[in-house]
């Protein structure tokens, strides 16, 4: 059963409206002013929030303010129930990031029309699709047809890349976003003397390359395979449609920006301040948490030891040494170019 906040300080609309959802088989849970309404927000975690605009203690607009910037209550649908007179401030509200909104008075089959079209619409950005080509395809799929984005195909090309093949070149110009259906890829920078420095590992069902699209700049890196690979490109004017027309679907590319610059200042941080055997451990750290399958009691990788340096940040003489020592104290073991690891705790809390 679907969870609905009511947010109006009109005893008689709250009520009223309170009733018919629930005759409508929805769980519905009422506040009489913006405060109280945040604060059942954040308590509950309602799937969708109806919300009047003219309200004291807190009105429609600052409620839509305060939940927009926690991420727990930023994705959930916002519909504002406004007077007639009220009309020419729904763009602020619209542009503030509400989804929908309600003219009083309004009848029970617009309501509930308006409620039905927003969890359907919600539900496709929530729904947990198989990382694969036929998962992407049903994303797409889900998202053409609750926002009727005719531009998006149905199949999209799937590319095959060698181990080590380049898929894009730092300096040119995106003309879509990447989505793996199979294998490893890295993204990574390269300064004047030819030297790597990896910026990002994307597995299975990982989106890669839409910061350079959403910025309309060029690649600020490059991507190769880090094995073999298959390869996805959603052109850009699909892209386009989906971040411009679904409003869900937005949020959850701006959320990926979001994460992925958190990862970024922090990496810089420790490659500031960390020393080699703490980068080490924390490149291999990085790699089994990115790589490590469900279920797996032990990860292990077949990684070139240039692409672990550059992953740390270190020479890769460097980098042979310490996994040498890391052998030598039993919390790793190398077969090959396969390297095992034995003890993630004891990498976890290597001292600096």
């Amino acid at each position: 059963m679907k969870k609905i906040l009511l947010i109006e300080d009109n005893n008689d609309v709250r009520e009223n409206t309170a009733e018919i959802l629930s005759l409508s088989n929805y769980n519905v849970i009422t506040a009489k002013n913006g405060k109280e309404g945040v604060e059942l927000a954040l308590k509950d975690k309602p799937d969708l929030i109806i919300c009047d605009i003219m309200m004291p203690v807190l009105d429609g607009y600052g409620v839509l303010h305060l939940l927009s910037k926690n991420t727990e209550t930023s994705t959930i649908p916002f519909i504002f129930l406004t007077a007639k007179a009220e009309r020419s401030e729904l763009r602020k509200g619209m542009e503030m990031g509400a989804d929908d909104y309600l003219t009083k008075p309004f009848d029970n089959i617009e309501l509930l029309n308006a409620i039905e079209s927003r969890l359907k619409k919600s539900d496709v950005a929530k729904m947990e699709f198989a990382k694969n080509a036929q998962g992407l395809s049903e994303f797409l799929l889900g998202a053409k047809e609750f926002e009727d984005l005719k531009k998006l195909s149905e199949e999209n090309e799937i590319r095959t890349h060698k181990k080590k093949e380049s898929i894009y070149f730092e300096g040119n110009y995106p003309k879509g976003i990447f989505f793996i259906n199979k294998g490893k890829v890295k993204t990574y920078r390269t300064n004047e003397q030819g030297k790597e420095f990896i910026t990002g590992l994307y597995k299975e069902g990982d989106f890669f390359g839409y910061l350079a699209l959403l910025e309309e700049a060029k690649y600020s890196d490059s991507a190769a395979a880090m094995e073999d690979a298959e390869v996805c490109m959603i052109p850009k004017e699909h892209f386009y449609s989906l971040i411009y027309k679904n409003a869900e679907i937005s949020r959850k590319f701006i959320k990926m920006i979001s994460d992925n610059l958190e990862e970024k200042e922090e990496q810089l941080l420790k490659l500031a301040y960390n020393s080699v055997r703490k980068r080490v451990a924390e490149a291999l750290s990085t790699l089994s948490k990115r790589y490590k399958k469900d279920g797996d009691t032990q990860f292990s990788m077949n990684i070139p030891r240039e692409d672990l340096a550059n992953l740390a940040g270190t020479a890769t003489e460097t980098t042979i040494r310490t996994l040498s020592d890391f052998k030598d104290e039993g919390i790793v073991d190398i077969k090959g170019s396969s390297i095992i690891i034995l003890s993630l705790d004891k990498l976890a809390k290597m001292k600096n």
